[in-house]
C-alpha cells in the first residue's frame, strides 16, 4: 500500500505516489557559509517537488525559480540539484504533492546522498548500519554493501554469502535470503534469429541473476528446446536478402525492393511492423527498477513471431521498457495540400494478460526533452488498438513501459503476467521505408519543367484523378482525410460552418440563419468570438485536496485558429530555458475546447496556483444546428432547463479525433447557445448540474451559453404600429416591439409619425352616405306597395259586390280590341306568380274550390271576366 509520507528503499528515499502534500524536512546548523546538494530522480510531472530553505524564524530564504523547482529527469536517469546556505539554522524542506487529480501517481521522487557543507566538526564517530560499511578510517559516510554481500553494524567490509544455498543482489542488504526451488516463474522463451536455412526456434532461459536451484525435490528443469520452424515473413517494406536476412528497401522502391514505383506515384514511407523475428534497429529494449540496477542489463520485451512481449524482468515491480525512434517526420508531396496539424500518426495492437494490479503506459519524448505520458492501460485488456497523431514535425521516442506491480517487492510472484505488442505502424516518417506507392500530383503540362516527377500541390488543393493535377478543393470544404487523391477527399464543411482559405478545417464565422414558419431567423455571434472561460467547482480528491475544473472555449472566428490554449504552468516553472518557444511545451494545448485542473494556492499551500493535466476537447468543429444530433453526437437537450423563450437554441459540435483509453472514438463537445434577453452580450456559461464536471460520462462533454447575444437580429415582424387618436387635425403613429423581445441589433424602430386627418373620420361618412341611400330606397319601395295595395283592395271589392248579384256574368261589351287601342294592363301568368299574382289568384278561385286560369282584360268602360 501507499503511504502518505516519504519512505526509505535501502539506498534511496522514495515520495508519496498519492496526492497528498509530504515533506521531508531537515534542521542543520551552519557555523559558515555552505550549501546543500542531493540526488534526485523527477520522471513524472503529475508530482509537484519543490525544495525550499526557511531561516529559524520560519521566514523562507531568498531563492530563485530555479533553486526552488526541481527539473525532471528521464527515466532511470539521477540529477543533482544544489542550493547555498547561509550560517546560521537553516530548516530544509523537500515537499512533494500530487496533483493527478482521480488516478493514482505514476512513478514517485527518489532522493539519495544528501550532501551539507559548513557544518562544525562532530564530537563522536556513528557506526555504520547493517547492511553498510566504511573502509577506511576517518570515512565521512557509510558505503552500501556491494551486491552478492552483507553486513552487520558498525562492518568494515560485506562478508560473502553462501552462493548455494543462500542469494543476495541487492545493494545494502543485512542479511541473506534461502535459495528456492526453480519454478515455471524462473525461465523464460525467446526465438533464435533467422539462420541462413530461414529457419528459426524456441529456446528457454533462465532469468538472470538466477537464484533458484534445480537439484532439490520439486524444482522444475529447463525445457528442451523448440523444433526448428520456417522463420516469419519481412515487414512491409523490406525484402528478405541472400543470407535469410530483412533488409529495408532502398529508397524509391518499395516492397521487395526491386520494385520501383511507377510514374505518377511515389513511395508510401512509414514504419509498419507486424513480423517479429528480431527487433528492428530502431527499437531498443530494456529494465530498469527504481530501486535497483539488478535487471539494467535485462532484455525487458523479447520477439515471439508474430508478436512481441515483455520478458520476465528481476522483480515484478521493473519496468520493462521498449522503445521505438522516429528521427523526424516528412509530409509527402501528395499530402502536401494538406496543411492541418498532423504530420504522422502511429497506431499499435495490444493485449494485456494479468492476474495483479499491472499497468501498461504508453510515453513519448519529443526532441530528447522530458517523457510525457501519453496513455496507460490497467489491469487486463483485451486486444485492441490506439492511434496517436503527432502535431508537429520532430523527433520523438515512443516507449512502451510495463509493470506487473507497482508494490516495491523483491519477487516475480506475477511472471506470467505480460503485455503483447501485434504491430506496429508509423506514417510518413522521415527517412523510413516503403510498402507501397501513391499516387502524386504532375507538373502541369504547360510548364518548362513538365514531366512524370511529383510536384507538391499548394495548401487546399486536391489531385485530379484524371490528369494528376492540382485542383483546389470547391467553396467551404476541407481536406478531412488522410489522402488528397479524387475530389472526394475534399468534404464538404457541416451545417453553420465554412472552410478556412487552406481548406485545412472548418469553422463557424459567427453568423447563423434558421427558416422555420416561412420566417428566416439571423443570428450574429460576434460578441462571443472572444476566448470564454469557464471554472467549476471546488472539489474534493478522497485525501482533501481541492481542485477546480478550467474550460477555455472558442465558439467561433479567429479564422478557423484553434484559439483556446491551456498549459500546465509546472512546465512553465521548472522549464525556464523553454519558455520563449511555446510550441516546445509538451503540455500545452490548442482547440476549440480545452480544459486544465487547477490546485488554487490555498488548496495546498503553494505559493501559487498549480495547472495541470491540460487536453483539448475539441479539434474538430462538425457543425452548428438547431438540431439534437449532428454526425453521431448528441447534444443531450433533458440535461438543461427547457427554453422558456420561443427562439430555437443552437448547438454547436465539436469533437477530438484523439482516442483515449475509455474512449475509443475520441471525446465530442457541445455547447448549446441559447438565447436570453436578461444576459449581457458575453452572456454566461454553465454546465448541467446532473453532471457538474461538464461530463457525465468523460466522453461527450455539454456547455450552455445563455446571451442575449444569442437572440436573432430584429426584422420588420418584430415591432408593430399604434396609432393614435385625431386631434387637432393631426393624427400620430407609435412603433413598439413586441413582447417580450426577442431579437437584438437588426432593423431599428422607425420614428413616431404624424399625418393630418379630419375629425370626422371618411369610414364614418361612408357609413352615414350609405345608411342614406338605404333609407330613400326602403321607402320608395313602401310607397310603391303601399299605391298597388289599394289598386287591389278596389279590384278585390268590385269582384265581391259582382259576385253577390245571383252569379250573373256581365256581358261582354268587346272580345277584342279596337284598331288602335292600348290594353290598360299587362297581361299577367300565374305559372310563376309575383305577390301581386298571388293577391290577383286569390280572385279567380270559386265556391266550390275549383279554379282556372284566366286572364285579365281591362277596358276604359268597364271590367269584363271571360272565363277559359
Amino acid at each position: 500500500l501507499h503511504h502518505s509520507s516519504w519512505t526509505p528503499q535501502g539506498v534511496y528515499l522514495e515520495s508519496n505516489r498519492d496526492e497528498c502534500t509530504v515533506s521531508l524536512v531537515y534542521a542543520v546548523h551552519l557555523e559558515k557559509q555552505g550549501s546543500v546538494s542531493f540526488t534526485y530522480q523527477y520522471p513524472d510531472n503529475n508530482i509537484v517537488f519543490e525544495f525550499y530553505v526557511q531561516n529559524e524564524q520560519c521566514q523562507e530564504m531568498a531563492q530563485t525559480d530555479d533553486q526552488k523547482w526541481i527539473k525532471f529527469t528521464n527515466n532511470g536517469e539521477w540529477d543533482t540539484h544544489t542550493v547555498s546556505l547561509k550560517s546560521g539554522t537553516n530548516i530544509l524542506y523537500w515537499r512533494t504533492t500530487g496533483i493527478l487529480v482521480g488516478r493514482k501517481m505514476v512513478k514517485p521522487v527518489l532522493l539519495r546522498n544528501i550532501q551539507i557543507e559548513g557544518v562544525a566538526y562532530t564530537s563522536e564517530c556513528f557506526p555504520c548500519r547493517p547492511g553498510w560499511f566504511s573502509p577506511k578510517p576517518g570515512s565521512s559516510s557509510c558505503e552500501p554493501c556491494p551486491s552478492n554481500t552483507y553486513s552487520v553494524k558498525g562492518a568494515t567490509e560485506g562478508s560473502k554469502w553462501n552462493e548455494f544455498r543462500q542469494f543476495q543482489f541487492n545493494e545494502g542488504w543485512a542479511e541473506c535470503k534461502v535459495r528456492p526451488p526453480c519454478s515455471e516463474k524462473d525461465y523464460f522463451q525467446i526465438h533464435t534469429a533467422c539462420d541462413s536455412e530461414g529457419k528459426t526456434q524456441v529456446l528457454y532461459r533462465w532469468v538472470e541473476p538466477k537464484i533458484c536451484v534445480e537439484n532439490v525435490t520439486g524444482a522444475v528443469e529447463l525445457p528442451a528446446t523448440g523444433q526448428r520452424e520456417p522463420c516469419p515473413p519481412c515487414n512491409p517494406g523490406y525484402y528478405n536478402s541472400n543470407d535469410s536476412t530483412c533488409l529495408p528497401c532502398p529508397a524509391g522502391t518499395h516492397s521487395d525492393g526491386t520494385n520501383e514505383c511507377p510514374a505518377g506515384t511515389e513511395p508510401v514511407l512509414g514504419y509498419e511492423y507486424k513480423w517479429w523475428n528480431v527487433l528492428p534497429s530502431n527499437m531498443k529494449t530494456s529494465c530498469f527498477n527504481v530501486g535497483n540496477s539488478k535487471c539494467d542489463d535485462m532484455n525487458g520485451w523479447e520477439v515471439a513471431g508474430d508478436h512481441v512481449r515483455s520478458g520476465a524482468g528481476s522483480s515484478d515491480n521493473d519496468y520493462l521498457i521498449l522503445s521505438l525512434h522516429v528521427p523526424g517526420f516528412k509530409v509527402p508531396a501528395s499530402l502536401s495540400g494538406m496543411t492541418g496539424s498532423e504530420f504522422g500518426q502511429i497506431t499499435f495492437v495490444f493485449e494485456t494478460i494479468c492476474s495483479a494490479d499491472c499497468e501498461l503506459y504508453f510515453m513519448m519524448d519529443v526532441n530528447r526533452k522530458s517523457t510525457t505520458v501519453v496513455e496507460s492501460w490497467e489491469g487486463s485488456q483485451g486486444k485492441q488498438w490506439y492511434s496517436h497523431s503527432m502535431t508537429r514535425n520532430a523527433s520523438v521516442t515512443y516507449t512502451w513501459a510495463f509493470q506487473r506491480t507497482n508494490h516495491a517487492l523483491d519477487v516475480r510472484s506475477y511472471v506470467s503476467d505480460m503485455v503483447k505488442l501485434y504491430s506496429i505502424s508509423v506514417t510518413n516518417v522521415l527517412d523510413g521505408v516503403a510498402s507501397a506507392c501513391r499516387a502524386c500530383a504532375l507538373v502541369p503540362q504547360n510548364s518548362q519543367r513538365a514531366g512524370s516527377s511529383c510536384v507538391p500541390c499548394p495548401a487546399g488543393f486536391y489531385i485530379d484523378r484524371d490528369t494528376n493535377r492540382c485542383q483546389e478543393c470547391p467553396p467551404n470544404t476541407h481536406l478531412a482525410g488522410r489522402h488528397t487523391y479524387g475530389q472526394d477527399a475534399c468534404v464538404a464543411c457541416g451545417p453553420g460552418s465554412i472552410s478556412n482559405k487552406e481548406h485545412s478545417r472548418c469553422y463557424s464565422d459567427c453568423s447563423f440563419t434558421h427558416t422555420e414558419n416561412n420566417r428566416t431567423l439571423t443570428f450574429d455571434l460576434s460578441p462571443l468570438s472572444d476566448v470564454a472561460s469557464l471554472t467549476i467547482g471546488p472539489s474534493f480528491t478522497s485525501k482533501g485536496t481541492k481542485y477546480l475544473h478550467l474550460f477555455n472555449i472558442s465558439l467561433c472566428g479567429h479564422e478557423g485558429r484553434r484559439a483556446a490554449i491551456c498549459t500546465d504552468n509546472v512546465t512553465d516553472v521548472s522549464s525556464k530555458d523553454d519558455q520563449s518557444d511555446l510550441s516546445q511545451f509538451v503540455n500545452s494545448v490548442d482547440s476549440f475546447i480545452c480544459q486544465s485542473t487547477i490546485i488554487p494556492a490555498d488548496g495546498r499551500g503553494f505559493r501559487m496556483a498549480i495547472s495541470s493535466q491540460s487536453i483539448g476537447l475539441a479539434d474538430t468543429f462538425i457543425g452548428a444546428t438547431v438540431d439534437a444530433v449532428l454526425n453521431g453526437v448528441n447534444a443531450e437537450p433533458d440535461l438543461f432547463p427547457e427554453s422558456s423563450k420561443n427562439v430555437p437554441d443552437i448547438n454547436f459540435f465539436y469533437r477530438s479525433t484523439q482516442a483515449t483509453a475509455s474512449c475509443d472514438q475520441g471525446r465530442s463537445s457541445v455547447i448549446t447557445v441559447r438565447c436570453n434577453p436578461e444576459k449581457s452580450e458575453r452572456g454566461e456559461l454553465s454546465v448541467p448540474s446532473s453532471c457538474p464536471a461538464g461530463t457525465c460520462d468523460g466522453c461527450l462533454f455539454n456547455f450552455l451559453w445563455e446571451s442575449s447575444s444569442a437572440c436573432p437580429r430584429c426584422t420588420e415582424d418584430d415591432y408593430h404600429q399604434i396609432e393614435g387618436a385625431c386631434k387637432g387635425g393631426v393624427q400620430e403613429t407609435l412603433y413598439v416591439w413586441n413582447e417580450p423581445k426577442l431579437c437584438t441589433k437588426g432593423v431599428s424602430l422607425p420614428p413616431r409619425s404624424s399625418a393630418p386627418c379630419e375629425a370626422i373620420a371618411l369610414w364614418l361618412k361612408v357609413g352615414v352616405g350609405g345608411g342614406a341611400f338605404v333609407a330613400v330606397l326602403l321607402i320608395s319601395l313602401t310607397c310603391y306597395f303601399w299605391k298597388k295595395n289599394k289598386r287591389l283592395e278596389y279590384k278585390y271589392s268590385r269582384l265581391v259586390m259582382s259576385a253577390n248579384k245571383d252569379c250573373e256574368l256581365p256581358a261582354a261589351d268587346s272580345c277584342g280590341l279596337a284598331e288602335g287601342e292600348e290594353p290598360d294592363d299587362d297581361v299577367v301568368y300565374a305559372q310563376k306568380p309575383s305577390l301581386l299574382g298571388k293577391l290577383r289568384a286569390i280572385a279567380n278561385k270559386h265556391e266550390g274550390g275549383e279554379s282556372s286560369e284566366s286572364v285579365q282584360l281591362n277596358s276604359s268602360q268597364s271590367d269584363r271576366w271571360v272565363l277559359g
